[in-house]
This record gives C-alpha cells, sequence and structure tokens, in this order.
C-alpha cells in the first residue's frame, strides 16, 4: 500500500528547517527556468513574431492561477508597447467573446491544456482564423493540439511536500510571459521615452523626464547679446531671476554666460558700461534637451552648478535649474 505524501506538522519544524523548506522552492523554480530556457527554439520566434505583427490587440486568458499569471502577462505587454487585454475564459463564453476580433492574437495558457473554460474561447480562435499561442505542460492536450504555435513548458514537477498547487508551472509561465513582452519590445525598437509615456506617474516615470520637460523657454529665457551694456545685462538677470545670463552672438548661437561669480570678479569702476563679451565666461557647460533629467542633475551636483542652459544645434531653447528637478521629484 502506497501512503499519501503528506506536510510536516508546523510544531515539529524548527527555524532552520522553515528556512531550508522555502531555500528548496527557490532552488527548485529556479532549476525549472533553467530547463525552460534550454527548451526553447523555434517556437518562441514564431511567438514573438506573431505578436510583433499584431494588427489589433494580444489577447491573454488562464483559468484559476493561470488567469492570475494571464493578468500580469497582458498588463506587461501593455506597458511595452504591445496593446494587451486579460479576457476571463468563463466570462468569454457569456459574451466577452466579442471583445475579440480578427486582428487579434490569443495567448491561452493551461498547465493541463484541459481547462474546460478555456475550450469556448480556443474554438472561437478557430473559427474566425485568430492566432492561437498556446502555452501548456501537455502537447497532446486539447490547447496544444489547437495552438497555431505551442510554448511547451517542460514536465518540471510542482514544489512543497505535496506537490498539488501550481508553483512551478505558474512560474514558469509568468517567466515566459516576461519573455515574450521583452522580445516583442526589442523587435519593435521600443524606447525608453517610449516607456516613459506609458509610465508617466510614480518614480519611474520622474526617473524617465527629459530636459525638455522641466526646463524653462521662450521669454523665460535671460539672454543678451555680446555687445549689450553690463547696465543692460544686470536689468536682465534681475528680471530673469536665476542669477545668470546668456550671451548669444549675432546667430544667436551661445558664446558665454554671466554670472554672480563673473560680476564680482570685475567689479570695479565703469562695470556697467563694460560688453557682455569682456565679462562672459566663454563656452559654458551646456546640456541638450532630450538628456534625462536625473543626467543632468548629477551634472549639477558634480560641478556644483544651480542651472544651466539647453542648447540645440548651438542654439539655447532653454534654462534649467537645480530647484526645478527638485520640485519635479528627480532625485
Amino acid at each position: 500500500m502506497t501512503l499519501a505524501k503528506t506536510a510536516p506538522s508546523p510544531a515539529t519544524m524548527n527555524d532552520e528547517a522553515l528556512r531550508d523548506s522555502a531555500r528548496n522552492v527557490l532552488t527548485a523554480e529556479s532549476a525549472a527556468l533553467k530547463t525552460l530556457a534550454a527548451s526553447l527554439n523555434e517556437t518562441i520566434v514564431a511567438a514573438v513574431r506573431l505578436l510583433v505583427a499584431c494588427k489589433g490587440r494580444v489577447v491573454v486568458s488562464g483559468m484559476g492561477k493561470s488567469g492570475h499569471i494571464a493578468r500580469k502577462i497582458a498588463a506587461t505587454m501593455a506597458s511595452t508597447g504591445t496593446p494587451a487585454l486579460f479576457v476571463h475564459p468563463g466570462e468569454a463564453s457569456h459574451g466577452d467573446l466579442g471583445m475579440i476580433t480578427p486582428q487579434d492574437t490569443v495567448i491561452a495558457m493551461s498547465n493541463s491544456g484541459e481547462t474546460a473554460e478555456l475550450s469556448d474561447l480556443v474554438t472561437y480562435t478557430r473559427r474566425f482564423s485568430i492566432p492561437l499561442i498556446g502555452i501548456t505542460g501537455r502537447a497532446q492536450s486539447a490547447l496544444g493540439q489547437a495552438a497555431d504555435v505551442l510554448l511547451l513548458l517542460p514536465p518540471e514537477p510542482e514544489v512543497g511536500s505535496l506537490g498539488l498547487a501550481p508553483t512551478t508551472s505558474t512560474t514558469m509561465m509568468l517567466a515566459l510571459g516576461d519573455a515574450l513582452a521583452v522580445a516583442a519590445l526589442e523587435c519593435k525598437g521600443f524606447t525608453a521615452e517610449d516607456f516613459r509615456n506609458f509610465h508617466p506617474g510614480g518614480k519611474l516615470g520622474k526617473n524617465l523626464l527629459r530636459v525638455h520637460d522641466v526646463m524653462h523657454s521662450g521669454d523665460e529665457l535671460p539672454l543678451v547679446r555680446e555687445g549689450d551694456t553690463m547696465a543692460h545685462v544686470l536689468v536682465v538677470m534681475t528680471e530673469k531671476r536665476f542669477g545668470c545670463a546668456g550671451v548669444v552672438d549675432g546667430k544667436g548661437s551661445l558664446i558665454g554666460i554671466v554670472t554672480d561669480g563673473d560680476l564680482r570678479r570685475h567689479m570695479s569702476d565703469g562695470l556697467t558700461q563694460k560688453s557682455a563679451a569682456t565679462v562672459m565666461t566663454a563656452a559654458p557647460m551646456t546640456v541638450a534637451p532630450r538628456l534625462l533629467a536625473a543626467e543632468a542633475l548629477k551634472t549639477l551636483n558634480d560641478t556644483k552648478r544651480t542651472q544651466l542652459f539647453v542648447v540645440d544645434d548651438s542654439k539655447p531653447v532653454g534654462i534649467l535649474h537645480i530647484h526645478d528637478l527638485l520640485r519635479a521629484g528627480i532625485a
């Protein structure tokens, strides 16, 4: 007679045994991910090509624990340039199939490949020739046989003394979903700027801000010409309140900067009658408008400056003050 495996009583497990139990889960699941990575073949390429070629949205579906993973995969794809949504397979049978169009691509997930709730959705994709990517652990299952592209999970056991709860299988599904999303992202040439457009809030969005998002421009710029008297320069510096003035030549190119320090170094009788060109610091440090704001802040901190002019093709298009970056939450 074979006895069923039973979990150890919590009362009999000491701290070391509990740590070992948790560690064994991570070890087993990481080993399963290595096996999954080694098993990838031309089918992963075919799956990514389907996602990139999709003219509509990627519809991800699964039941139970697979459904929770499917929601996360859909969210990851949507935030990385692949429009996607989750459709619950049970709700699909009661009207939500109308959310799926012939321009879409469906990813259906089931470790057994025989999840009853998925049958109507799978049938719908076959009826209307909607591309179907199946993620399952059984190639001969209903899902495995129906899929246009089958991503087969290696036969790794679920971890734990009972070996019943979806653990290893859902970890592999989650990682495989990340692999699809990132591969599609890179195939499309998705950029950090694109990523910021989908993540405007929170710390991540702030760290992806560009200089042009926070700089001052237009009439706010403290600019003077190289032949202007320092009397005029002082008026501009006072009005604009940046503690400096940019000096431009006849073509509008930035050639220098006048700061409070320059004023102190040239303090003498007749200062107000001198030209901006004789007082300015030539070839000032500048930044480009598309530079990450976080990089600009580092430059300001490293050089102990409080402001920088923003230049595009030698022309001043903005001025950036350290207070603007701090107010924007850049750190």
